[in-house]
């Protein structure tokens, strides 16, 4: 049959209601629980089976339901409750003169994954968690954000297994009308359509938008009737396989990103990019810069570097998405053109060693090469990044490269559980989850009841009980369990029991399967007739990955075994929902990964700000929040060159950790009394978790470190129709031109055989700088604490001085040292330019000392 067309019906929602349309578009019902019992109290069975998802669900309740809502007074009163409380959100600005944001003042997010809640499945893992919880925090902060990402019409896969316990994967369709999401309109009132270039036609994308709080995602969309199928497969999937669309959606994401803003007539003052997906973001941003301000590209180079943000998240090469330099070139014809340079200026922008048509073109190279804001998501992965980023700045010694890093958090009232809430309400504040917490709020959980603590989390140990038999009767109806199967799921866990979680993306560096490495000691401390413990465990595997599919067969095939079918589960499906019961109702937290390949892994942090008390390898962020009081480390961050052994010894140290540790505590009991010992110590992990890893403190770091310093650098620059841009630039024309002339000597000293701590000693050095002027360079020496040949332990400098001007260029600079400490020494001299920060990290502008 042909010539249908679509319509759809609305409920029609009575006056007295009609705010519950509103709320339902608007994500910060999701982290208000008064606003989510709203929803619920209508018909709780309903919420669930319509995925706790308000725009479908509100379209499945029968008219006659509205009525008696609207005269039910109850109901009423709990609505205006949510109600003010919502609108009290948009008049909050107190937090806003902390950051003196102007009124245009506008960030854009960039993010190829939002994961704000499991209604909108545009998320694959911790990626899009930590984007979702960074606009979430953004909005209570009152930060001018705008999120940008893509809608994905089939998201991320959703998983099951089938009957040998084998991971297969499932596309469903979103159905766009179910999502709480809207067509953006521009100031006209027009829906926004933007377009990108992609080899052999012009590519539409629609644009939608997501509000969460104050902030708003943008989501662009390909698939629209104008787009040819090929176009339209752009959106479908998260994270495509085929490389073709997999550059496509990036082009999408970063060129059609900026695109949108400017339809919507936002120009952001600061460009933050959550990984390298987003970087081509940074091409068209600079032509916006041009356009704006009539700048040439070297001018608006120096203002988008110094307003433009990168945050890595993975030291794991195979995270970092690699294309040929062919299939980058059409893409970049179009910037090639507007910066009136080649294709292969552009693409050295992205290369990291040889600058050929052959080297592989780094997204993440291109984000860091025009950022000067780079870090990384924990301090650990700082340091990983300045030795993985370091072939960028070949010249700089590692522990100078520019990479720094702002440690992830997590977004506290999304996965603090209720009870957990008001208990954090009654002894703490009643606004305490809407701003960083100080030590001395959070300090106030001492004064909780043990009882009432033991009490609340053993009440989210029952839910997290029952969701999990309620997830595995679903999961063997769908493979046709039989009827013993079936009746035996009743009997699953206990509610008593030491309860285990682990849940995480099932790459194979994460080791899911370490806690297996002797089953035999492994199902001894399972049974344990005194003392028994249960495990938890839900992760997907990557569609592609074979070994990770192979490790949860390992593990289901592990929990098939009949004495241990009722304490070791593997959850399908694994998504925010399930994560929500997991972290709120574990004891402990587990954690395998190999070193140093976590870069921040924030599932720990959500489980401690419920009490949960983590056992995890030193890695990540575990290694700035471990203390013996309030959780177990596995080994003491030791590097290992044989990865067979390193599995060996941490998971004997793993089961000596339960059996000695971890299990007796949780049981030590006196006189039937709660664990006074464990229970001091989730109190010493929620403190933890709230004061140093919670997502508003995550978010006004950035806002102090990056985001307030990018909005002085653009009004500074771009002042006086950009003149101090144009100087930074011709200043760079013209030194980095030069540069190549600069040569030092060798330093020298008068040589003595021995030095005494307390000496000072005298070093000189011979410096021809031909044109480049004194005042345009710093001569430095730079010494420390000799760590191999060549080779310094947290090197220092210090600026040396003209001793002595030789006429043509050539000068005598000079300095002294004073020997602060005894050891063996090593000094060399360089020179680098002068001016601020991201003037002196500039590639290829260092000179060392001559051999």
């Amino acid at each position: 049959m042909k010539g249908f067309q679509a319509f759809r019906v609305y409920p029609l929602i009575p006056e007295p209601l009609i705010f519950l349309d509103y709320l339902s578009k608007n994500l910060w019902w999701c982290w208000n629980y008064d606003a989510v019992e709203l929803f619920r109290r209508i018909n709780p069975v309903q919420w669930e089976n319509h995925n706790r998802n308000p725009v479908p669900f509100l379209a499945s309740i029968p008219q006659r339901k509205f009525q008696e809502l609207a005269a039910d007074e109850s109901f009423i009163g709990h609505l205006e409750r949510v109600k003010n409380k919502f609108e009290a959100m948009f008049s909050f600005s107190s937090k806003k003169k902390d950051y003196e944001f102007k009124t245009r003042d506008a960030i854009a997010y960039f993010s190829m994954e939002f994961g704000l809640h499991e209604s909108l499945p545009f998320f694959a893992g911790g990626l899009g968690v930590l984007a979702g919880d960074h606009l979430k925090a953004s909005s209570s902060l009152g930060i001018p954000l705008t999120g940008i990402g893509l809608l994905f019409r089939g998201g991320y896969f959703r998983q099951y297994l089938d009957h040998s316990g084998w991971q297969q994967e499932a596309y469903p369709e979103n159905d766009i009308f179910d999502l709480p999401v809207q067509q953006a309109r521009d100031n006209m009132g027009n829906e926004v359509i933007v377009r990108i270039s992609t080899p052999g036609m012009e590519v539409k994308a629609l644009v939608w938008q997501v509000k969460v709080g104050r902030c708003r995602l943008l989501l662009l969309d390909t698939n629209i009737i104008d787009n040819p199928p090929w176009a339209r497969d752009i959106t479908a999937r998260l994270y495509s396989s085929n490389p073709e669309i997999r550059i496509a959606q990036e082009a999408l994401l970063g060129i059609g990103g900026m695109r949108a803003l400017k339809a919507l007539d936002i120009f952001p003052g600061v460009c933050h990019m959550n990984e390298g997906h987003c970087s081509f973001a940074i091409l068209e941003r600079l032509v916006q810069i041009m356009e704006r301000f009539n700048l040439d590209l070297n001018s608006a180079w120096e203002i988008c570097s110094r307003t433009s943000v990168f945050t890595s998240h993975t030291p794991v090469a195979a995270g970092h998405d690699e294309f040929p330099p062919s299939m980058i070139d059409p893409y970049i014809d179009y910037y090639a053109k507007k910066f009136k340079t080649g294709n292969r200026d552009i693409l050295s922008w992205g290369q990291a060693g040889r600058k050929d048509m052959i080297t592989p073109f780094s997204m993440c190279a291109l984000g860091i090469n025009l950022s000067g804001y780079i870090n990384g998501v924990s301090r650990l992965h700082g340091v990983i990044g300045r030795n993985m980023w370091s072939k960028l700045w070949p010249e700089k010694p590692v522990d100078e490269i520019p990479v720094t890093s702002i440690t992830n958090g997590v977004h506290i009232l999304s996965y603090i559980s209720q009870h957990k809430a008001a208990l954090f309400e009654r002894y703490l504040a009643t606004d305490w989850g809407s701003h960083p917490c100080t030590k001395s709020i959070v300090d106030r959980l001492d004064n909780i009841d043990d009882e009432d603590l033991w009490h609340v989390h053993g009440i989210d140990r029952s839910r997290l009980i029952r969701a999990c038999r309620k997830l595995l009767l679903k999961q063997y109806l769908k493979r046709s369990a039989p009827r013993k199967v079936l009746d035996g799921i009743s009997a699953v866990l206990d509610n008593d029991v030491l309860t285990i979680c682990f849940a995480r993306r099932f790459a194979t560096y994460k080791r899911a399967d370490l806690i297996l490495q002797d089953p035999d000691r492994l199902t001894s401390i399972i049974n344990s007739r005194h003392m028994p413990v249960q495990f938890v465990i839900a992760g997907k595997a990557h569609p592609n990955d074979r070994e990770g599919k192979e490790i949860i067969k390992r593990i289901v095939d592990f929990a098939k075994q009949k004495e241990l079918r009722h304490r070791f589960v593997f959850l399908e499906d694994y998504d925010i929902n399930i994560a929500r019961y997991m972290v709120q109702g574990a004891d402990v937290w587990l954690n395998t990964p190999r070193r140093p390949n976590e870069a921040c892994g924030t599932s720990g942090i959500k489980a401690a700000v419920n009490g949960g008390l983590n056992l995890s390898i030193m890695d990540g962020w575990w290694c700035e929040g471990f203390s013996e009081k309030r959780g177990w480390r596995i080994g003491k961050g030791e590097d290992y060159n044989d990865l067979q052994y390193q599995d060996i010894v941490e998971s004997q140290t793993l089961y000596n950790l339960l059996e000695d540790d971890v299990i007796p505590c949780f049981y030590e009991r006196k006189r039937g009394n709660p664990p006074e010992t464990w229970i001091k110590m989730m109190k010493e992990s929620m403190k933890m978790a709230l004061l140093n890893f919670s997502s508003h403190r995550m978010v006004n770091e950035y806002a102090h470190r990056f985001y307030m310093p990018s909005f002085y650098n653009m009004e500074k620059l771009s002042a006086n129709r950009g003149w101090e841009a144009r100087d930074l630039a011709e200043t760079r024309q013209r030194i980095t031109g030069l540069w190549k002339e600069i040569r030092i000597d060798r330093p020298s000293l008068i040589l003595q055989e021995n030095y005494l701590v307390g000496d000072t000693f005298r070093v000189t050095a011979n410096v021809f700088l031909g044109e480049i002027l004194p005042e345009e360079v710093e001569v430095q020496i730079y010494y420390g604490r000799m760590q191999a040949i060549g080779q310094l332990k947290e090197g220092q400098t210090k600026e040396m001085k003209i001793h002595k001007d030789l006429g043509h260029g050539q000068f005598v600079y000079a300095c002294s040292l004073t020997c602060s400490d005894s050891g063996r020494f090593g000094y060399t001299a360089r020179v680098i330019p002068k001016g601020d920060v991201f003037f002196q990290n500039s590639p290829g502008l260092i000179t060392w000392a001559e051999d």
